[in-house]
């Protein structure tokens, strides 16, 4: 394990390894406005949600670790309290990254990108067209962490409207990740996209108590076979399967040809017993791959 503390290294170094672990990191497609309602259009990967009562989003445009400069969108919104955060999708990944080059103040992004402007129904600054969810916001505190390259200018949004597309909506009229595709930041050119196989569901234990993984027996617990991901599986039932229920799993077919196969060798016999108690995991049923694995333990 490498170990290293933030003041041993240069700044730009630890900022790498920090991109580069503290991964995918959401994007805010930040649309601002100077005085004067020049639009600045930029995005920043250093953006996540904080509550939704009030909805709160935060950004932070950063001082540039290189010449310790400031960006425009952190100088808008100093003077105009107000952005729209626009959500990136796939198709849309080049334009928003032509949209991050420094170009001098005043040069509008959106032009430049070839991204489409539309007029705010409550704020100055205009949302993305093509983005597939946008948040017009006002500001409410810009908090400066340091005055030295890389130090953070948190910018603390309440969402005061939402325009969500239609079309990203499942059936059961919430937001389809699938339909999102949305992407991500990553370290270094790298980007992930959050669709196809890359989409995974982990049901959360808030209805239930689970048993933990403590509770698991060890012979299980310290399975050569079974994972991390697996044992929180397991751990996640309220309960275990009776003896009774045990007892009659065994004498399916599977299970039984499984026990005269390796009847001499019990350490096949348990190897192959968690191999299939693994593959019932995977295919969520847990309560399943408790009975194959209390067979014998």
């Amino acid at each position: 394990m490498k170990t290293i503390n933030p003041k041993d290294i240069s700044v730009a170094d630890f900022h790498s390894y920090m991109l580069g672990a503290i991964v995918p990191r959401p994007i805010a497609f930040a649309s601002t406005i100077d005085a004067n309602g020049q639009v600045n259009l930029s995005p920043f990967s250093f953006f996540n949600a904080f509550g939704s009562n009030p909805p709160i989003l935060i950004f932070s445009p950063a001082r540039r670790v290189r010449d310790n400069t400031t960006k425009h969108s952190l100088e808008n919104v100093m003077e105009v309290q107000e952005v729209v955060i626009s959500i990136v999708d796939y198709n849309m990944v080049q334009q928003m990254s032509l949209s991050s080059t420094e170009y001098r103040k005043g040069v509008n992004e959106f032009v430049k990108s070839g991204l489409t402007p539309v007029a705010s129904d409550l704020v100055g600054p205009p949302r993305v067209k093509e983005s597939p969810v946008s948040f017009e916001c006002k500001v409410l505190e810009v908090k400066e962490i340091g005055q030295e390259g890389g130090a953070a200018n948190l910018v603390i949004c309440e969402i005061l409207l939402a325009h969500i597309d239609e079309h990203i909506l499942g059936v059961d009229g919430k937001i389809d990740p699938h339909k999102l595709d949305a992407v991500a930041r990553m370290g270094g050119n790298w980007y992930c996209r959050a669709s196809g196989a890359a989409l995974f569901e982990v049901e959360k234990p808030i209805k239930t108590l689970g048993i933990g993984v403590d509770q698991i027996p060890e012979r299980i617990r310290m399975s050569s076979v079974l994972t991390g991901n697996d044992l929180g599986c397991l751990g996640n039932v309220e309960e275990l399967p009776s003896e009774e229920e045990v007892f009659l799993y065994g004498n399916k077919p599977e299970i039984e040809e499984m026990k005269i196969r390796f009847q001499n060798d019990e350490e096949s016999l348990i190897f192959h017993l968690h191999q299939y108690a693994q593959e019932l995991i995977q295919e969520k049923k847990i309560m399943e791959a408790w009975l194959v694995l209390l067979q014998y333990y």
